[in-house]
């Protein structure tokens, strides 16, 4: 129980205490001021369609890949029904494999 909680409080503040992008400091009159730089390239940009395959091929019937898509409400209703007994997850892992489903369509 102990290593768990040390674990979880390690990854809640290793992920706080670094960033992805290139933040400078800069003194201002005697204040930190940091500014964070961010290009559209270091943007979180969604989940590729491989990962959301790969999520509702495994674990479709929780709408798991529905919440990741930014599906939020229909994450739920799948997470509630279980992905109406399978059917939804089926017709979702169809229109992911060919390409009609995914993040941003």
């Amino acid at each position: 129980m102990k290593n768990t909680i040390l674990l979880m409080a390690f990854m809640l503040f290793s992920t706080i205490s670094f960033a992805h992008f290139p933040v400078t400091k800069t003194v201002v009159d005697g204040n930190e001021v940091v500014e964070a730089t961010i290009s559209s390239s270091d943007a979180f940009a969604g989940p590729s369609q491989t990962a959301l395959l790969l999520v509702c091929f495994f674990i479709g019937a929780l709408g798991i890949h529905r919440f990741m898509m930014g599906d939020t409400w229909q994450g739920i209703v799948q997470l509630l029904t279980l992905g109406v007994f399978g059917l939804w997850t089926l017709i979702d892992f169809i229109m992911l494999c060919t390409g009609d489903l995914g993040p941003g369509w």
